[in-house]
């Protein structure tokens, strides 16, 4: 089992560490550059090169049954699910087979509205602490729930 961080604007590297740290789990931090390596022994760096998505494109390829990845973008997440991952967005909210069309799609419309509209630009809410809480409570149950299986 390996947790897989989409780490280029991941705002929740530290928390997800914690975790991996806590259950043993390998973790792995994919970036473009400019992510300083961690010296946990749990956690590895894999630097891809610079390109639109190369990170996605790593992370999808590499993912599979019983593995979590970490992603706030939603084409990533419905490819790690489909491959058996686990998804967990950095607010905590896990994408599943259930919901991760309905994601897609609301993202898609979202898109759409923002590019016929050019005053409905930026949007949605601050990343706040209860976010971030919720994400370690989501992440570290998750991944006991993996390491289950």
């Amino acid at each position: 089992m390996t947790i897989y961080i989409d780490a280029d604007a991941c705002p929740v590297k530290a928390e997800a560490e914690t975790v991996a740290t806590r259950h043993k789990v390998r973790m792995v931090l994919v970036s473009n550059g400019g992510i300083r390596p961690s010296q946990n022994p749990f956690v590895e760096s894999v630097f891809v090169s610079s390109g639109p998505d190369e990170a996605d494109k790593w992370i999808a390829e590499a993912c599979g049954p019983g593995d979590v990845v970490v992603t706030g973008d939603i084409p990533l997440a419905a490819k790690c699910v489909a491959a058996g991952a686990r998804v967990v967005k950095h607010n905590g909210e896990e994408l599943t087979a259930a919901n991760v069309g309905m994601a897609l799609a609301t993202r898609d419309l979202m898109q759409d509205l923002r590019s016929a509209d050019p005053f409905r630009q930026g949007g949605g809410k601050m990343f706040s602490k209860a976010d971030r809480s919720r994400f370690l409570d989501v992440l570290d149950r998750v991944v006991r729930s993996a390491t289950r299986v």
